[in-house]
């Protein structure tokens, strides 16, 4: 979240994002913009936009609003995490906040797969073999998580058997014989 290029290229695809920045990114405060550049003397170079919140210095246009997100525990003297979200102005707090925190269940999820199920302990050399054993530990965990959603206090969360989708009325198994 702290490469303002990364930001862009994701709102380019056309996908909200929440990313976390550095506490030392400044940002413009609601109501307020960049100054708009000085008028040209005909002398020199003509002058460009100020933006020092971005450093956008040649961008002809101020970037579209975004939401700050901070986060500041009781007891704690000053904040501890900043995220910056192009989500819906009508998405609620509660799910703006559960969208940064999935960073954290996500990169659980691969210390997991790395130290618990192998996956970082690959020493092979093709891609084909890699493919093979990264596919292995992630059906591996799948099942596991599966298998940990079956217990309390997750029993209820976790649906215990899945049902397979129903197979269309004309379908045929691939190497199968024609009907006759």
């Amino acid at each position: 979240g702290v490469d303002t290029a990364f930001r862009d290229g994701i709102t380019q695809l056309g996908l909200a994002y929440v990313v976390g920045i550095q506490t030392s990114t400044s940002l413009w405060p609601p109501g307020a913009e960049p100054l708009p550049p000085k008028p040209w003397s005909g002398r020199g170079r003509p002058a460009s936009l100020i933006r020092p919140a971005n450093h956008d210095y040649n961008r002809p246009t101020p970037r579209p609003e975004e939401w700050l997100l901070v986060e500041w525990p009781k007891g704690e003297p000053e904040p501890t995490q900043y995220w910056l979200s192009t989500l819906s102005p009508t998405t609620t707090r509660r799910a703006m906040v559960d969208q940064a925190k999935l960073r954290w269940r996500i990169e659980r999820d691969d210390q997991d797969l790395k130290q618990e199920l192998g996956l970082g302990h690959y020493e092979g050399r093709g891609w084909r073999g890699f493919h093979h054993h990264a596919t292995l530990c992630i059906a591996t965990y799948g099942f596991l998580i599966a298998e940990r959603g079956a217990f309390p206090p997750s029993d209820g969360f976790w649906p215990l058997s899945l049902k397979a989708p129903a197979l269309p009325n004309d379908y045929q198994p691939r190497g199968a014989p024609d009907p006759a």
